[in-house]
């Protein structure tokens, strides 16, 4: 099993061509596609402090999700924005690759190369 992860969707380009990056520098990383797997609270946690950002830095605020499930409320609490996050998986910023203490999102797909250092 690889050390490294990434949150994936296939449909997406970026997410696409991530993972390809990450395959031509010889790493096979655990594929989750995060939509149908929705990643738990503590998971989503650890990957915000892993990235050092707000939650709501990872979101796709153009998603229908995001104004549906009431994520635009400047008042949520990360708490709140956290729990949505995992009820809306749709509204996460991908990719997200990860390993057990270090993220990076995949936009631009290079972001992720400071990973394999």
């Amino acid at each position: 099993m690889s050390d490294f992860n990434i949150f994936h969707n296939p449909r997406c380009s970026k997410s696409r061509q991530t993972l390809a990056l990450l395959q031509e520098n010889g790493i096979e990383p655990n594929i989750i596609e995060y939509i149908k797997e929705a990643p738990s609270k503590n998971q989503l946690k650890s990957i915000i402090k892993m990235l050092d950002v707000e939650p709501r830095e990872i979101m796709r605020k153009n998603e229908a999700e995001y104004k549906a499930a009431g994520l635009n409320d400047e008042s949520l609490s990360k708490e709140q924005q956290i729990a949505l996050m995992v009820e809306y998986p749709k509204v996460i910023e991908r990719p997200i690759v990860f390993t057990k203490d270090k993220a990076a999102v995949g936009r631009p797909p290079e972001n992720v190369l400071v990973l394999l250092k």
